[in-house]
């Protein structure tokens, strides 16, 4: 599949708190979307989970369907359970066509908890990584038999933040085991995203792009912000996420690390619509996309 670009719809409606956005309809955001010239979107919490209901809802748009989050909980359950667990989730994408199968760790997770900071997020002990990394290298395995591509998200305020977490989840699994590259999520724990790209470029089948704003990033660092405070700009005219181009992160260098890849690019912007509108910010970073393409040799479909 050629390169081409997608949205996550949590610009117009935010998943981990659904009252954000939670008053603008499916419809709108799929017409501004496409308005903003993206060829396919993941999912939220507002889009049909039956799959002809799903098509009804993309086609008038001309929208794809790029897969969407799944929760595992591989720190409580092993692989077998939670393949079995998948199986609506799995049901969905392979009537929509899409293998691009996305998971992270949510089973200690705090991202979704305003009330607890970033400080507080959970840390997986040295001797818990080899028999973790076991049990998703097993599920990567049933997946890819099914047809599917695991793609691990590394997230904030989950076991897997740091540039540490990242480089214990990679030795852990097996190389049937991916990622998403969230250039955001990188960039706030710590990392730089070119060199992850460089790192695990064999190992990135999915791309999730959003910038960082640097000076809310530091302040959420030295007041101890909750992961929802700094997105949602809770005291703030805007929060710490905003699209490519708006930013501290160096695109072109993000994707002169990932020469040959072919797949989707997801544009994500985590704001509340209500003091960043999404469609504004939904072009310019389809915009800013577009060059980095252009100055990488990229080619669109």
């Amino acid at each position: 599949m050629p390169i081409r670009i997608g949205a996550n719809p949590i610009a117009w409606s935010n998943d981990d708190d659904q009252t954000v956005g939670g008053d603008t309809p499916l419809d709108i955001c799929l017409l501004e979307a496409q308005e903003a010239g993206f060829a396919g979107m993941e999912l939220g919490h507002k889009f049909p989970r039956v799959a002809a209901e799903l098509k009804a809802a993309l086609e008038p748009f001309r929208m794809a369907c790029i897969g969407g989050w799944h929760s595992i909980e591989l720190l409580t359950r092993d692989a077998k359970e939670e393949f079995a667990l998948s199986a609506a989730h799995r049901k969905l994408l392979k009537a929509m066509g899409t293998p691009v199968f996305i998971v992270a760790e949510t089973s200690n997770a705090i991202h979704g908890r305003r009330e607890i900071p970033l400080s507080q997020r959970p840390v997986l002990p040295a001797e818990e990584w080899k028999p973790y990394g076991a049990r998703m290298s097993e599920l990567a395995a049933m997946l890819r038999d099914d047809g599917f591509q695991l793609v691990y998200h590394y997230h904030m305020g989950t076991i897997v933040q740091s540039r540490e977490d990242i480089a214990r989840f990679a030795d852990s699994t097996s190389d049937a085991t991916h990622f998403v590259l969230d250039t955001g999520h990188a960039t706030w724990g710590g990392s730089d995203p070119a060199e992850i790209a460089r790192s695990y470029r064999s190992r990135i089948s999915h791309i999730h792009t959003k910038d960082v704003r640097e000076p809310i990033m530091r302040e959420a660092a030295a007041k101890d912000w909750s992961f929802l405070h700094a997105i949602l700009g809770d005291g703030q005219d805007l929060g710490v996420y905003t699209v490519p181009g708006d930013g501290m992160i160096d695109f072109a260098a993000v994707f002169r690390e990932l020469d040959g890849y072919k797949g989707w690019v997801v544009v994500e912007a985590e704001q509340d619509p209500k003091k960043a509108s999404a469609l504004p910010y939904a072009k310019k970073g389809v915009a800013h996309l577009k060059k980095v393409f252009a100055d990488t040799g990229f080619t669109l479909a």
